[in-house]
């Protein structure tokens, strides 16, 4: 896995042995394999994760902030898509 970032975004870029297994089916291209709102404990939606798929492989994760007071990093990210219990 290797990170870069041009858009301010924290970016994670996976290079995956291919041949270890088949791609699973999906639209040519890079798409948006699956994507989910951040929610903050106080309701606030300071961003999202979006998970990237390339050739039917899994290519990059995306977590991006829409907010200049909440800070989003993966860490926060993780914990805010985690279900209450």
């Amino acid at each position: 896995m290797r990170a870069r970032c041009t858009c301010g975004c924290g970016t994670a870029y996976f290079e995956l042995d291919t041949s270890k297994l088949e791609p699973a089916p999906t639209d040519p291209g890079t798409v948006v394999a699956a994507e989910a709102q951040l929610v903050t404990e106080a309701g606030e939606y300071p961003g999202e994760v979006l998970v990237f798929t390339q050739g039917g492989y899994l290519s990059w994760l995306e977590v991006s902030s829409w907010s200049n007071d909440t800070e989003v990093t993966l860490t926060t990210a993780r914990h805010w898509l985690q279900t209450p219990s």
